[in-house]
């Protein structure tokens, strides 16, 4: 067993392949609660959106289509960057992998620049639910209701990038101080599960926000 195993293997373990299924198992029960949990946005939008059609469909005209699309495709190629991480500490190429994993703290910050812009703007156009919120559409009711599931929902899915990169730092850090190697990169591996399911999320937030305004 290497010093790597050694040093990292939990006592209740017998094996790193054994810890490794568990923490593979603990990631994917965990995706499983929070697929719940934004499984239910995602059904009362669907909900509403049935019964208030057309004041959803004013208030996807006015959503930035160009900063949605540019924020999808960087969330996509942070999605390869961090496969590129997982492929290259699997190769025992720790250099390689710590460049990708930099590389995909800094699409994630892309991400999130390019969101809060977004969020600015909503609000300088009083999109923003509340007592800020200005709208003489006919359905303007139903047009504050679907900016707040926009809220609610993309704010939520921000909140998880913002762990993400947090988990892909401290990744980062641990893998330049030789943490990880090809016979250990678990932690690698399931920071990867998350960073790859946040990803998947934006996907659906951009189809139901962003497309509707587009047709």
């Amino acid at each position: 067993m290497s010093s790597v195993q050694t040093l990292l293997l939990r006592e209740q373990f017998s094996n790193p392949q054994q810890q490794r299924d568990s923490s593979t198992l603990g990631m994917w029960i965990f995706m499983a609660t929070e697929v719940m949990f934004f499984g239910g946005l995602f059904a009362a939008y669907a909900i509403y959106r049935m019964y208030y059609t057309r004041g959803f469909e004013e208030g996807a005209e006015g959503m930035t289509l160009l900063i949605g699309s540019i924020n999808t495709v960087v969330l996509m190629t942070s999605c390869l960057t961090m496969s590129l991480a997982i492929r290259a500490i699997s190769q025992n190429k720790q250099a390689q992998t710590y460049w990708m994993l930099i590389l995909t703290n800094l699409l994630g910050v892309l991400f999130l620049v390019l969101k809060f812009t977004e969020y600015i703007q909503h609000y300088h156009e009083h999109k923003a639910p509340g007592v800020w919120f200005i709208s003489h559409k006919p359905e303007a009711g139903a047009e504050q209701m679907f900016f707040v599931f926009y809220f609610a929902m993309t704010g939520l899915h921000a909140i998880h990038m913002t762990i993400g990169i947090g988990l892909v730092t401290a990744i980062a850090v641990r893998t330049a101080m030789g943490r990880f190697n090809a016979e250990y990169h678990t932690p690698v591996s399931i920071v990867g599960l998350y960073w790859h399911f946040v990803d998947i999320i934006w996907t659906f937030l951009y189809v139901i926000f962003y497309i509707p305004g587009f047709h």
